[in-house]
């Protein structure tokens, strides 16, 4: 079965390219342009099996989205990866402090996000949550 991702971003432009990158990789790819359209897509889909967040969004960015996410009993097992083209020095720490389980930066080097996928924390949470 393919793995699906969330991605979250408010540029349809980010979400178009990042979309077909996953998509030639075999994910199932769902997208949202802010966190009232994530909800939306998450309560109609039930869960995803990572969602990638852009950490700088209008409506609610990612440092208030995370916490509300996490505290969420439905969808605090979803393994969240922070994209943020703000990668400055303490941006990893500020975005895993606020609860994200994984941190990448922009623009999106595709390999080293198919590695983030496969590995800790992203897969063993992934896993976890497979098994019950």
């Amino acid at each position: 079965m393919k793995k699906s991702i969330l991605i979250v971003d408010d540029d349809p432009r980010n979400i178009f390219a990042l979309s077909a990158m996953l998509k030639a990789r075999g994910f199932s790819v769902l997208s949202a342009t802010g966190m009232k359209e994530a909800y939306t897509v998450l309560e109609q889909q039930g869960t995803v099996d990572v969602i990638l967040l852009d950490m700088m969004m209008p409506d609610m960015d990612g440092y208030e989205a995370i916490p509300r996410l996490k505290q969420d009993d439905r969808y605090k097992h979803i393994p969240l990866i922070a994209v943020t083209a703000q990668a400055m020095a303490g941006d990893r720490e500020k975005c895993l402090a606020a609860g994200a389980d994984a941190y990448h930066s922009k623009p999106i080097d595709i390999d080293a996000l198919l590695e983030l996928l496969k590995s800790p924390p992203i897969n063993q949470i992934r896993n976890t949550n497979d098994t019950g």
